[in-house]
């Protein structure tokens, strides 16, 4: 049997999650990321270098990664020091990734050259290689730009996502990746500025609406202040589903493994809900054509993280997400076999 190929859509640390797991299934991942972050060192190389967000391109780089181990650290370390605010809290990876882009003049050359230097197993490629910004329409009528104002708390509601750019072509090489893919993953993440800000390159959602692999998406565990307050779980969904042009989306994956009351009062507190899989949920996300498939996903067993800058969250576990994965595509081939 030919191994599974799939395309995990999204960025920060839950399309990396997602990718993690699947290494102990496949050697053939793409990894399809996120390239509009504005916030924090990615969005000071983004002023001073003029490169697409290099943050979550260089986390799917790492998680991909089966080279020298020193060097896979090196990516991840961040600069300390009280000296230079601009270097203060900056990743090496994202610097390198910049260098990269101007040696060897293309930011997606640049991710390639990376991913040679640090044995990638896979690939990793941004959705586009545009340097565009993220925006929203509020509830109100104004319009914010930028992935930090766009996820801010205390604002109105999001009610549309666009891109600065009017014309976004994707980065070479990420259809044909869709298009020969046997599993499509989106998520999990940050509702707007991570998942759906994917989708928002129309050649990318129109890839995944028609491809006829299953696409799935990885819901998320929590609502996430400044993007998702007084959303349910089918909410989440109904939003990728718009964000894809109406339909293509087959399946939900949703958490059944209840964390424990002191790990949801810890993240309650914060602002970040446990979305319950309650029977109405399940039912909405029926009723958007969507089937949810529940299986125990997140990680009971690490604590809460320090994060740069960034809210941590009730996070999935790597292997047990895979193995819910691969479970629902082995289900999907034997009944087409029996058919």
């Amino acid at each position: 049997m030919e191994a599974l190929r799939v395309v995990c859509v999204g960025g920060g640390l839950g399309a990396p999650t997602i990718m993690r797991g699947l290494k102990r299934h496949t050697d053939a991942i793409a990894g399809l990321i996120a390239v509009t972050d504005s916030g924090r060192s990615t969005g000071k190389v983004r002023i001073a270098l003029d490169v697409p967000a290099p943050g979550d391109i260089r986390n799917a780089l790492v998680t991909l990664a089966e080279g020298d181990r020193t060097l896979r650290r090196l990516f991840q370390q961040r600069f300390r020091t009280d000296k230079s605010e601009d270097l203060d809290g900056m990743a090496f990876g994202n610097l390198f990734l910049a260098a990269l882009t101007q040696q060897e003049g293309s930011f997606l050359e640049a991710v390639r050259a990376a991913s040679r230097l640090l044995g990638v197993r896979g690939e990793v490629l941004p959705v586009t290689l545009y340097n565009t910004h993220l925006c929203a329409v509020l509830a109100d009528g104004r319009v914010v730009e930028g992935e930090v104002n766009v996820r801010a708390p205390g604002k109105p509601p999001i009610s549309r996502l666009f891109l600065k750019d009017e014309h976004v072509d994707p980065c070479e090489g990420t259809v044909e990746a869709i298009e020969a893919a046997d599993l499509i993953t989106i998520g999990p993440g940050s509702l707007f500025t991570t998942v759906c800000a994917c989708l928002l390159v129309p050649e990318i959602a129109r890839a995944i609406a028609r491809s006829a692999a299953p696409v799935v998406y990885v819901a998320n565990t929590t609502r996430q202040p400044g993007q998702t307050e007084g959303l349910g779980l089918a909410d989440h969904v109904a939003r990728v589903i718009e964000h894809l042009g109406g339909s293509g989306l087959d399946v939900a994956l949703v958490n059944d493994d209840p964390p424990s009351a002191e790990l949801r009062e810890h993240y309650a507190a914060q602002g970040l809900d446990y979305l319950e899989p309650t029977a109405e949920e399940l039912g909405r996300i029926r009723a958007l054509g969507v089937e949810p498939v529940l299986a125990p996903l997140i990680d009971k067993w690490s604590g809460p993280r320090q994060l740069w800058d960034k809210l941590d969250t009730i996070r999935h576990h790597p292997d047990r997400v895979a193995d819910a994965l691969v479970a629902l595509v082995g289900a999907r081939l034997a009944a087409a076999a029996r058919s």
